[in-house]
């Protein structure tokens, strides 16, 4: 329980049960480092690799391919994918950015 200014009241933790305690960002070829570190922490929990980039909705395969193909482009912390078409016009060689006023 909080109480009104959000203040924790006892001692539990604010997790639910499947949630993601923490994520390590680290190169492809430098994964098997992280995953000992990890093994070899005090309080041992479950690990879970993923396939995907950290912090896009695009997997690596995909990731690597819209790059090379020049369709997307790097927006922050994450990446955005040009479209290749534009609204009424027919369609464009990917790799053309569009830029809507």
């Amino acid at each position: 329980m909080t109480g009104a200014f959000g203040m924790p009241q006892g001692t539990h933790a604010r997790l639910v049960i499947g949630q993601v305690l923490l994520s390590v960002r680290h190169k492809d070829r430098n994964g098997h480092h992280a995953q000992e570190a990890l093994c070899r922490t005090k309080f041992k929990q479950s690990l879970l690799a993923r396939s995907g980039m950290v912090l896009t909705k695009y997997s690596h395969a995909d990731y690597l391919k819209y790059k090379s193909e020049n369709r997307i482009v790097p927006d922050g912390v994450n990446a955005k994918l040009l479209r290749c078409r534009q609204p009424g016009r027919a369609f464009l060689e990917p790799g053309r950015a569009l830029i809507l006023k």
